[in-house]
């Protein structure tokens, strides 16, 4: 059986369990908060959440587990079959990465962790988020999903990124940066409504006092 390694705050963790779910394959989930210690580094070479323990070893970076796992198990595609279609939602899913889940990612501090981000950390980062969402407008085609009518990874990467790229303007701008994306609000409505998201956002919930602990304690350590 295969085995997912990671936390369930971490959405990369959330974006590999949301797949396997709607694939409908069993798997296990393993406790892993990963870090720059031997134990975490034999099964992840770079201490990074999530990892994939299957038959042959470990695997770990979230697009190569999503491609690995579309391609060696059964159950719903997550992908089209023909190669131009697929290598269009990778498009789509590697630009929400790069483009808002990245760049949104250098303002987590002061949005969920009370930090203050540095304006020129700010500066380069917000006009970078909203060029991102602004691609992003252009270049997917919601009907209702991402790439189409079907559910794909790159929907997988819009719900654990677009969410967060929203909470983030809110907490750091006071901008709902989806106010002109009414295709993007009725997305992440939809998606919201799906069981195994649910199920997902209670595990996460459930878990984010620890995970704040965990983070508090790790900013205390000299």
């Amino acid at each position: 059986m295969l085995k997912l390694h990671g936390f369930a705050v971490s959405n990369y963790y959330n974006m590999v369990k949301l797949a396997l779910l709607e694939k409908g394959l069993p798997f296990e989930e393993v406790l892993f908060f990963g870090g720059q210690v031997p134990d975490s580094l034999n099964i992840s070479p770079r201490g990074k959440v999530p990892v994939l323990e299957t038959e042959h070893g470990f695997i770990s970076e979230t697009a190569v587990i999503l491609d690995y796992i579309e391609q060696t198990q059964g159950g719903k595609p997550l992908l089209p079959a023909d190669p131009f279609a697929r290598a269009k939602v990778w498009e789509l899913a590697k630009e929400i990465e790069l483009y808002i889940e990245l760049t949104a990612r250098a303002l987590y501090p002061q949005a969920f962790f009370g930090a203050e981000v540095p304006e020129a950390i700010k500066a380069k980062a917000w006009p970078e988020l909203l060029a991102g969402l602004a691609a992003l407008k252009r270049a997917g085609t919601f009907a209702p999903y991402v790439a189409g009518e079907s559910f794909t990874v790159a929907d997988i990467y819009f719900a654990f990124s677009v969410d967060l790229a929203r909470a983030v303007g809110k907490k750091v701008q006071g901008v709902d940066v989806l106010e002109d994306f009414p295709q993007a609000q009725a997305l992440l409505e939809l998606i919201g409504q799906n069981p195994h998201m649910q199920a997902i956002n209670e595990a996460k919930a459930a878990q984010f006092p620890t995970f704040l602990e965990k983070v508090v304690k790790a900013r205390s350590q000299p």
